[in-house]
């Protein structure tokens, strides 16, 4: 991350076991990663958290030393449990990708040529026609689907280099997108890096949305869970319940280190072997 992106994260943050996550609102985000668009150098990748996403964090190392260096924004009602009870008060604003990418585009007055990467062909295709007619001003192209061979990127890496892109919007899903972004995409292909997940499931139609009042109550993941019960009931009908008994037993752990060694307080990060505790 550029120093202009890692100097906001530290003004505008709260940690999440020890993850630096961003806390501004709508309107503030929006703002800020276009800025980010328009700097023309370094590289920013933006990524969204969801409970999910956290405890494949304490469980996986090197997702979590990635994610401590990308722009994180909140993603769904259990970052929103987990701050309040670390912080005394919940986000300012769910951060989905879902809604934020194509809010970010709308945004984003100045044309930009955007690559997309994930998902099946009809799939990434339908995404970017869908983009085309909700931002016409933007050109969107493929760059690839998902199913490409993730040892040798060869092909891909070439295809991005000639597709010359502004901005480079990645869905394959947690963890993947974000170690490979990681270990493939330099500045020179994009200064702006958005990892999405099943963003493009969405925008092409393939996935139906929640209907507005299930999004508005926060309780899409439970819309979800009945249109996908064998995928995802794991994610969801344990996941949740462990996410927030981490998040209790890391806060009483957390207090017990520092009234136990109150000079270690106000450390930016905890050590690696107190945060495999909570895990």
């Amino acid at each position: 991350m550029n120093l202009i992106a890692n100097f906001a994260v530290l003004a505008s943050r709260r940690t999440i076991f020890d993850l630096p996550v961003c806390d501004l609102g709508w309107d503030d985000a929006l703002v800020f990663i276009n800025e980010l668009a328009s700097i023309p150098v370094g590289q920013t990748v933006v990524c969204f958290v969801n409970a999910h996403n956290m405890l494949t964090a304490l469980r996986d190392d090197e997702y979590y030393r990635i994610m401590s260096h990308n722009l994180v924004l909140p993603d769904g009602i259990g970052l929103n449990i987990a701050s309040q009870i670390a912080h005394g008060a919940p986000f300012p604003a769910n951060l989905n990708g879902t809604d934020f990418v194509p809010a970010f585009l709308t945004f984003m007055e100045t044309p930009r040529r955007i690559g997309l990467i994930g998902g099946t062909r009809s799939v990434v295709e339908a995404a970017a026609e869908n983009f085309r007619r909700h931002t016409p001003w933007h050109e969107f192209v493929v760059v690839s689907d998902g199913y490409f061979d993730k040892v040798d990127t060869t092909d891909v890496i070439e295809e991005l280099e000639r597709q010359k892109v502004d901005i480079l919007i990645v869905g394959m899903g947690t963890p993947l997108q974000e170690k490979w972004v990681h270990d493939h995409i330099r500045a020179d292909h994009a200064r702006l890096v958005l990892t999405v997940g099943a963003l493009f499931d969405f925008v092409s139609g393939a996935v139906p949305r929640a209907p507005r009042t299930v999004r508005m109550m926060r309780l899409e993941w439970a819309y979800r869970l009945l249109q996908e019960p064998t995928r995802l009931w794991r994610r969801y009908v344990v996941g949740i319940p462990v996410f927030l008994f981490h998040v209790l037993r890391y806060r009483f752990r957390r207090r017990e280190r520092i009234l136990s060694h109150p000079e270690e307080h106000g450390s930016a990060l905890q050590p690696q072997s107190d945060r495999k505790k909570a895990s």
